[in-house]
């Protein structure tokens, strides 16, 4: 490929990626004389009409968008049998390399790449865009350290009922969401998740789920929690872990969406500036690690009184110690401390002085609720409760309440959600929108998004939903329908507007059923469809007529050949054996052998009887 100009404007210089579905090369625009970056789909995918559509659908949906922190799109279109994405260039490395050479990034250069992820996200899903594919792969960091998103090559409208090609999930296994994993509709909240994924791996430089196969990874998503952040690296902040903890929240509705997650990261970024740049004397966040120990400290004041005791110490000829006085100052001493040291004791006990104010613990992971509890000198007591509207791990509520003060050491009960009360997913499937709305209220189910979908069923009607009917829910979870917008209206009349001619579609080594949508779609029909024996699968298209790119007039029929297994050939009969021929039995012959009589003998098994 490389040299080889596109459509006469686009001359390949270098190869610089490679993708799942496509090619990246480095290119020269002749055009306006500067480098761009050109995805080439893989020639796998070529013969798919489907696939080619909606390669091309969404490109341009994606080309709608503008923003600093995303790789623009500038040209779309087929030269022969490639079909080409043309983008900006950004001459730098992946976010996964850089966290590859680096190591866990710093907290502040961590916030910064992930408010600039969660700003150019913003952007495209107030366009009704969803990346579906969000990783530090395809984050591109610019010179001056700013990310940008690449490869929204596989975006789709927000309104599309699943993102799925080939039976396969699209995304990658260790960043996708939990909805992603279960095959269900996308929204924007699974980008924030994706995103909630990369955040964790740039503080920690480990994933938070791994496997040993893509399925063993898919489950945990769906049913574990990760290990807090912190426990890799304690100098991470509360305020930023409870970001990456909402993020990666098995249920949509907790997640903030991207809008939300550019404040909440503009607040932590701002703390970890003026920790940065203030003088020592300032407030400052304190990571758990840099808080000494109170022991510590008392014992660093005792030493300094000693130390002063000893300098104002007078000094005398005689040593002070073998006096009397000094012996008698001594047992008054022991018994004053006894008894001062008894008073303490059940002083401490009985009426410690020392308060704190109870933190708020609401809403936060069992581990971090703890450490933040104990890091306020309180003892934590953890009690489960089933709780719909509340992620299982998190707290639901605390006793005493945030705000209340009291004496240190107390113990503060904390009750964690188990989920909601488990149920199977009722089936929708055919009911009108407002009952399968009013049977979800009475198993206190909530409804989620609703998609529409081109159908023959009456408009209105659930074609499907997510979770799928069998499934184990919880009652508060929410529930995603599909339900049919009507017939789609023809293809073939809107291209009789604009258009007399068209060019027959390639069709070869396709179903019939993908072949015919094809053909349809260029406002053509499917004329005779006639078998030929053939190895390809049975019912693949092997021959076309007219043939592929051929210019026919719209509406002119394209007949099909398709593969037929060969016919198992009949077995050969055996041939039939002649019968033996029997002559006449003479006078002194006989037909059977000659039976002697042996009435007249002895019985020989009698003999061998005695002979035995």
């Amino acid at each position: 490929m490389i040299q080889r100009v596109l459509s006469g404007r686009y001359e390949l210089e270098e190869k610089i990626g490679s993708g799942g579905m496509a090619e990246v090369y480095k290119a020269h625009d002749r055009l306006l004389a500067r480098p761009v970056a050109i995805k080439i789909l893989h020639e796998a995918y070529r013969s798919d009409v489907e696939f080619i559509e909606r390669f091309h659908r969404e490109a341009k949906s994606a080309a709608r968008l503008s923003h600093p922190n995303i790789v623009s799109i500038y040209d779309v279109g087929v030269a022969g049998n490639d079909h080409y994405i043309v983008m900006e260039y950004v001459q730098s490395s992946t976010l996964k390399k850089k966290i590859q050479d680096e190591g866990p990034l710093d907290l502040l250069t961590a916030t910064s790449i992930a408010k600039d992820i969660a700003n150019g996200l913003t952007h495209a899903h107030a366009n009704n865009i969803v990346h579906c594919d969000i990783k530090p792969h395809n984050i591109l960091m610019t010179e001056d350290g700013h990310a940008k998103i690449t490869d929204f090559g596989i975006a789709r409208a927000v309104t599309e009922s699943t993102l799925t090609y080939g039976g396969s999930v699209i995304g990658s296994v260790h960043y996708f969401s939990p909805e992603q994993a279960r095959g269900g509709a996308i929204t924007p909240k699974s980008d924030v998740y994706s995103l909630g994924i990369v955040l964790y791996e740039m503080l920690t430089n480990r994933l938070p789920f791994t496997g040993e196969n893509p399925v063993a990874i898919a489950m945990k998503h769906i049913e574990e929690e990760p290990i807090s952040p912190s426990r890799y690296r304690p100098q991470i902040p509360p305020m930023l872990e409870s970001i990456v903890f909402r993020t990666m929240s098995k249920s949509p509705e907790i997640r903030p969406s991207s809008f939300e997650l550019v404040q909440e990261l503009s607040n932590v970024e701002s703390a970890l500036n003026a920790v940065h740049h203030s003088d020592p004397d300032a407030t400052k966040i304190l990571s758990r690690t840099e808080i000494p120990p109170r022991r510590t400290i008392r014992q660093g004041a005792v030493t300094q009184v000693k130390q002063e005791k000893k300098i104002d110490e007078p000094i005398e000829s005689r040593p002070f110690y073998k006096s009397k006085i000094f012996l008698l100052m001594m047992v008054f001493v022991l018994i004053l401390g006894f008894g001062v040291g008894i008073f303490a004791a059940f002083g401490k006990v009985f009426n410690n002085e020392e308060t704190v104010t109870v933190p708020e613990v609401k809403g936060k992971q069992l581990a971090l609720a703890r450490q933040i509890l104990e890091d306020n000198r309180l003892r934590v007591n953890v009690a489960e409760t089933y709780d719909a509207n509340v992620p299982a791990g998190q707290v639901v509520s605390q006793d005493p309440d945030v705000g209340k003060t009291v004496k240190s050491d107390r113990l503060v009960t904390i009750y964690v959600s188990k989920g909601g009360e488990a149920i199977d997913m009722p089936d929708l499937a055919g009911l009108a929108k407002s009952a399968a709305v009013e049977r979800l209220q009475k198993l206190g189910l909530n409804l989620g998004s609703v998609y529409e979908k081109d159908s023959p069923s009456e408009p209105g009607t659930v074609l499907s939903h997510d979770p799928t009917t069998g499934t184990k829910i919880t009652r508060g979870q929410v529930i995603d329908l599909v339900v049919s917008r009507g017939e789609p209206e023809p293809k073939v009349e809107e291209v009789h507007v604009t258009h007399k001619v068209t060019r027959v579609p390639n069709v070869e080594n396709a179903s019939l059923s993908v072949a015919e949508d094809g053909i349809a779609g260029r406002g053509l029909v499917v004329g005779s469809v006639t078998s030929q024996e053939s190895s390809q699968a049975e019912g693949t298209v092997i021959a076309q007529y007219p043939s592929p790119e051929a210019e026919v007039e719209l509406g002119s029929a394209v007949d099909l050949v398709i593969a037929r297994r060969p016919e198992p050939q009949p077995e050969p009969e055996p041939e039939p054996q002649p019968e033996p021929q029997h002559s006449e039995p003479t006078s002194n012959e006989s037909t059977f052998p000659e039976i002697p009589d042996l009435s007249d003998e002895p019985s020989r098994e009698g003999d061998q009887s005695k002979g035995r």
